[in-house]
């Protein structure tokens, strides 16, 4: 036991290594610590695209924030929600904010969402695959829209994976908001408002409290052709 014990260290404190059984255990602390923070959701209707989550107060003599920590603009089009290390989450934003504006420099129009949120991911990547760095501690659901594809709503996690969603959940109690919308969502069909009744329900099921008060949430609408709203 001992000797496993050793064997597994050797691989915990890389991020460039592989485990004996393929696993990269940086990787898997970074997911360890997102599953810790306040849940997320994302939810795609027919009218629109739907980020709430749960802000959690760690003090009563805590000054709230002016900005929300779970929230954020990347560009008019496009608008995310994070769990996970903030201080990890505000340099990823702000890569997606310059990205998003060379393409608009370069192109006079707004960057795909899929394309925004694939550059944001190959950086991700590249910190679980070279020396001396670690993978950042965040996981981003992505709430967009675009000409060729409408609405959309993604999800990526420290390793650089990403995927599409009609409504998935980031950060703590994500198993018990995934079983809640694969009962309650029901694709093609769900208006706006529908999904924000359902984001609202899935956080008063999944947070710490028993009260879902206005300050222990932030949400935000997506909606074309006018500009994302939080």
């Amino acid at each position: 036991e001992l000797l496993e014990a050793a064997m597994s260290r050797r691989y915990d404190s890389r991020t460039t290594i592989f485990s004996p059984e393929g696993r990269l255990y940086q990787v898997e602390y970074a997911m360890e610590a997102i599953s810790h923070a306040g849940t997320a959701v994302g939810i795609l209707s027919s009218e629109g695209v739907v980020l709430a989550a749960e802000k959690k107060i760690t003090s009563k003599l805590l000054e709230p924030s002016k900005s929300s920590e779970k929230m954020y603009m990347i560009d008019e089009h496009v608008a995310c929600a994070v769990a996970g290390i903030t201080a990890d989450a505000n340099i990823l934003i702000n890569y997606a904010r310059q990205a998003a504006q060379r393409y608009q420099f370069t192109y006079q129009e707004s960057m795909p969402v899929e394309q925004l949120v694939q550059a944001l991911c190959d950086t991700k990547q590249g910190y679980t695959q070279y020396g001396g760095l670690r993978p950042f501690g965040v996981s981003v659901l992505y709430a967009g829209w675009d000409a060729q594809h409408g609405y959309q709503l993604y999800c990526s996690d420290p390793s650089g994976n990403y995927g599409g969603w009609m409504a998935t959940s980031i950060g703590a109690s994500t198993q018990a908001a995934q079983s809640i919308m694969k009962q309650e969502y029901k694709p093609g069909e769900m208006p706006l408002q529908a999904a924000l009744q359902l984001a609202v329900k899935v956080l008063s099921k999944t947070c710490d409290s028993a009260n879902l008060t206005a300050d222990k949430r932030a949400r935000a609408r997506a909606r074309a052709p006018s500009p994302i709203g939080l």
